[in-house]
């Protein structure tokens, strides 16, 4: 039985099945992606748009352009709200929804919201348990691609984050800011019982290191201390 192609190019009359495919097939006739016959046999081939600067190839024209800008720095996608400027209007677009708190992708076993489908993605696999990201060195696995980077410092050694103002070097950048905060006396955490800030977060914990001034020790406080 012959499928049936409703959808018709108005250039050349070439039919195709779907709606998505018209679409790509009309980027050959507006110059965005280009075809290329080989003379001998006939077959036609996706012409390749190559960078000239990494030599990276693209399949259209506009996903060049877009590259482009890695090595020209440039980011015509400004935010009205707090003006970090931006390559892609993707890129913008997600952005925003920090501003307006926008968070349209939801997971379907507990709620729980996104403003992107890759944190959702990433989410998901709490619940699935799925950690396609192994080391080779101790067989350990993880969920997301940075927390696997992160592990294999560990053996590599490699520590690419450096404070400017003494040199130490880290592996992670959360422990550079953190370490940062030692030079310039700045603890952007405290606690709203006491006023008593700290460094990091994790000292605001009522664990032997902070016991907030302002509220008695409980007895098994007074126990560990």
């Amino acid at each position: 039985m012959t499928e049936e192609r409703p959808y018709s190019c108005d250039h050349c009359g070439k039919t195709v099945i779907t709606r998505r495919s018209l679409k790509g097939h009309l980027q050959i006739h507006t110059g965005q992606r280009m075809t290329v016959t080989d003379n001998d046999c006939g077959a036609a081939f996706q012409r390749s748009y190559p960078c000239d600067e990494c030599g990276k190839t693209f399949t259209a024209a506009s996903s060049l352009k877009v590259h482009h800008r890695v090595h020209t720095g440039e980011k015509p996608y400004t935010c009205d709200q707090c003006g970090n400027a931006f390559t892609t209007a993707r890129s913008l677009k997600l952005h925003q929804r920090i501003h307006t708190g926008e968070k349209p992708y939801m997971c379907d076993q507990c709620g729980k919201t996104f403003s992107a489908s890759t944190p959702l993605k990433l989410h998901q696999r709490v619940h699935t348990g799925e950690k396609p990201y192994s080391c080779d060195q101790c067989g350990k696995a993880f969920s997301a691609p940075n927390s696997f980077t992160q592990h294999l410092r560990l053996h590599t050694g490699e520590k690419p984050y450096w404070c400017e103002q003494c040199g130490k070097t880290f592996a992670v950048l959360s422990s550079l800011e953190i370490y940062r905060r030692q030079h310039t006396g700045e603890k952007s955490h405290w606690c709203d019982k006491c006023g008593r800030t700290f460094f990091r977060s994790t000292g605001l914990k009522k664990t032997p290191t902070h016991v907030c001034r302002r509220f008695p020790m409980c007895d098994l406080w007074k126990n560990v201390l």
